[in-house]
């Protein structure tokens, strides 16, 4: 990407000045009494104050934005590109470009009514009559063709030099009109309503807001300027506050000195008021040639930086816009793309639809700005350090307002203008594997993460009877073997609970093990992206297993809540695992710690259609958690039309009594298993139990066994043994007994 600026020449009072002379624009001279005349004064304070709700946001958070980082060339697109990513920042900067570069050909068409006396004079006294559009043409072609020679030949420097001297005439054109006297005589009934039958207000707004826009003009000249985080805050801001207050004493000049009719139907109706009539179309000329020369000095600026940033898929497209000629730099070619489009748009339709046009897209650039600087303020990058501050609330208004705007202005120029940029952001995405929103959104869902971690460890400390849902850790050595653990823990975390997967590195904490663990954490991450899976990974170096896990269940879970779960994993014959397991016992049961031990075959998890629960009499207590650890793994996709089937040991005398209480359970528990899955099979005194679960569950997919804290002191390894013919076994020891609801 290349982002040098041109030859740097232009300061605070150049941003003014194209500002100011764009915001005091055609607009004003030519369709502002239009809109007093339909609405009223007050009605018309209220757009005026509506678009500056958006405006002035805009313009803050211009300021703070170019305070934090230098505004290199492109100006609204560098920003929002180098906030949203070069994705997002095209489809903005190309809809950017052209709402910029058909504002060339709004303004000249505005210019060519200027000459409306002149044409009015040679049909009254010559006969010579041209249609509305025809007298667009005479005027604004030859306009537009002498501005393209100035541009083309001289650049930047010669279009500024003109904007001075027709900012002045601006200047002298509202003077004279605020010292005008009415028409007739004061009249007051333009203060409070407009004409009988007036046009929607939000009609009005949309025609009026092109007027509120300078300060894109302004910004647009970001790589002119000598000192861009200087002179960009200081001359929107100035020209935006200059512009609302000059419109709030040209409104209410105009309702106190002509009639609604009159400010409707008469465009000049300023030249009936002011004290030498002639100067209000001159004025108009000069606020549209020299709202014309903004444009046509910021348009080819945008599509430079664009081409600069290879945003086309043709290299060759790219190099064209962004080549620059002469020692000023100035983008000939982005200028002659430009020129041409205006060319083209001179042969529209009237004023009123191009400016609704350029407002959507002026709406949409105000409001990625504005959404720019709320997140940067939400997101509290220590990086971002801006010598000037707004305030999130105004940079949400701002956000909010245009894009609300947007659809009560026009709804279907509105739906077009979302649709050409959503066209845009698809075409430049391909073969870009850019995440436009990560860049920006990364600080963003860091605070929300961490606000949402703080409000969950404040609410489970007071919520005690809250209803449990697993937040498991496993810790295993053996990720990369078999990692039927990995599995498993990824089908526990899908939907309802958080798990953390956590791989074991024996040794001291040292550059080497540092190394080691990145490495490892890197392929963790590459191997659940592969699975699609939604835990947290990470790794632990110590030097003891027991150390290992006396680390991992102190620490809070990510979802700001303790674990309540810890699962082993281990592969038939690796009896040091379950050496483990047993060791560790009473540490993990005193800390409160539900505990599983998966005991995984060769074959793995195959087919996932079937979990069978056995519950016998020594493990009542752990029924609860082994029935809702089926129902959650199997809620995985990777489980197709699973079937949980239940297998109760009772003794003969409880039948019929515990085969009742489990429905009844299941039932009310919305737990989906069927009551033929329930089976409650009579315990005999001589029986041995590990023989009739491996011969009526040797097809299950996984088998889901309890055991408790006394058959780790009796029995030891010797109860997750004796289970060979199984593929897959999942020992589980509720630390408290769960409520089925």
């Amino acid at each position: 990407m290349n982002n040098t600026p041109a030859k740097k020449g232009f300061g605070t009072m150049e941003v003014f000045v194209t500002s100011i002379s764009t915001i005091l624009g055609a607009i004003l001279f030519l369709r502002f009494g239009w809109a007093v005349g339909n609405l009223g004064l007050v009605k018309t304070l209220i757009i005026i104050l509506l678009g500056h709700l958006v405006t002035i946001p805009t313009a803050l958070a211009v300021a703070e934005l170019s305070t934090n980082q230098k505004v290199l060339g492109g100006g609204a697109y560098f920003i929002i590109s180098r906030s949203f990513g070069l994705n997002i920042g095209a489809a903005v900067g190309i809809s950017l470009y052209f709402s910029q570069a058909v504002s060339v050909a709004f303004y000249i068409i505005a210019f060519s009514e200027a000459f409306a006396p002149v044409f009015d004079w040679l049909g009254a006294n010559y006969g010579w009559h041209f249609t509305d559009i025809w007298r667009v043409r005479i005027v604004s072609l030859p306009t537009m063709a002498l501005l393209a020679a100035v541009v083309l030949k001289r650049g930047a420097n010669v279009g500024m030099k003109v904007l001075y001297f027709v900012a002045a005439l601006i200047g002298v054109a509202i003077i004279m009109f605020l010292m005008g006297k009415p028409a007739e005589e004061p009249l007051f009934n333009a203060v409070n309503k407009g004409i009988a039958d007036p046009e929607d207000f939000f009609i009005v707004l949309a025609i009026i807001f092109p007027a509120f826009t300078g300060l894109a003009a302004g910004l647009g000249l970001s790589g002119e300027l000598k000192d861009p985080q200087k002179s960009i805050p200081r001359g929107t801001l100035i020209a935006t506050f200059v512009g609302m207050i000059v419109y709030v004493i040209v409104a209410y000049k105009l309702a106190i000195s002509a009639t609604p009719y009159e400010l409707s139907s008469d465009y000049l109706i300023m030249s009936k008021i002011a004290i030498w009539g002639p100067i209000i179309p001159i004025g108009l000329a000069a606020a549209s040639l020299s709202s014309a020369i903004g444009s046509i000095l910021v348009a080819p600026r945008t599509l430079q930086a664009i081409g600069a940033d290879d945003i086309f898929k043709s290299q060759r497209l790219n190099r064209f816009f962004a080549q620059t000629k002469g020692s000023n730099e100035e983008p000939q070619n982005a200028n002659l793309a430009s020129i041409i489009i205006a060319f083209v748009v001179v042969f529209m339709g009237s004023i009123d639809s191009v400016a609704e046009i350029i407002s959507m897209f002026f709406m949409i650039t105000y409001g990625s700005i504005c959404l720019v600087s709320l997140l940067e303020n939400f997101a509290a990058d220590p990086s971002y350090r801006p010598t000037f501050h707004t305030r999130w609330p105004l940079s949400l208004i701002g956000a909010f307002s245009s894009f609300w705007f947007m659809f009560q202005m026009n709804q279907l120029y509105a739906i077009y203008a979302v649709i050409a940029m959503s066209i845009i952001y698809i075409i430049v995405s391909r073969g870009n594997k850019e995440n436009g929103f990560a860049k920006l959104f990364r600080g963003v869902i860091f605070q929300l993460s961490r606000q949402l971690q703080i409000m969950a460890q404040r609410t489970s400390k007071e919520d005690k009877n809250e209803e449990w849902r697993p937040f498991a850790i496993c810790i295993s050595e053996d990720t990369f073997g078999a990692h039927s653990g990995f599995t498993l823990l990824s089908w526990i975390s899908h939907r309802y609970g958080f798990g953390t997967y956590i791989h074991y590195i024996k040794g001291l904490l040292n550059k080497d093990t540092t190394n080691e663990s990145e490495k490892v954490l890197d392929n963790l991450i590459q191997m659940a992206d592969d699975e699609k899976n939604k835990m947290y990974l990470d790794t632990i170096i110590s030097p003891s297993y027991t150390s290992a896990i006396a680390q991992s269940i102190q620490l809070t879970g990510i979802s700001g809540k303790s674990n309540n779960l810890i699962l082993f994993d281990y592969n038939l014959g690796q009896k040091e695992s379950l050496e483990h397991v047993i060791n560790n016992y009473p540490m993990i049961h005193d800390a409160g710690f539900d505990i599983c031990v998966l005991n995984t075959n060769i074959k793995g998890f195959s087919n996932k259609k079937e979990v069978q629960i056995w519950i016998t009499p020594d493990d009542y207590e752990d029924a609860n958690l082994m029935i809702l650890l089926a129902y959650i793994i199997t809620g995985h996709p990777d489980w197709k039309r699973p079937r949980i089937k239940i297998n109760a040991l009772y003794r003969e005398a409880e039948l019929k009594e515990k085969q009742q209480e489990l429905k009844t359970m299941i039932s009310t528990g919305r737990i989906p298993i069927s009551e033929n899955n329930i089976e409650v099979v009579a315990l005999k005194e001589d029986g041995n139990v590990k023989r009739l679960i491996q011969k009526k569950s040797t097809n299950a997919d996984l088998v889901i066994l309890g055991f408790q804290k006394k058959n780790i002191t009796d029995k030891g390894v010797e109860i997750f043994s004796g289970y060979d013919s199984l593929c897959n076994v999942l020992f589980v020891n509720s630390n408290r007994k769960k409520e089925i609801k």
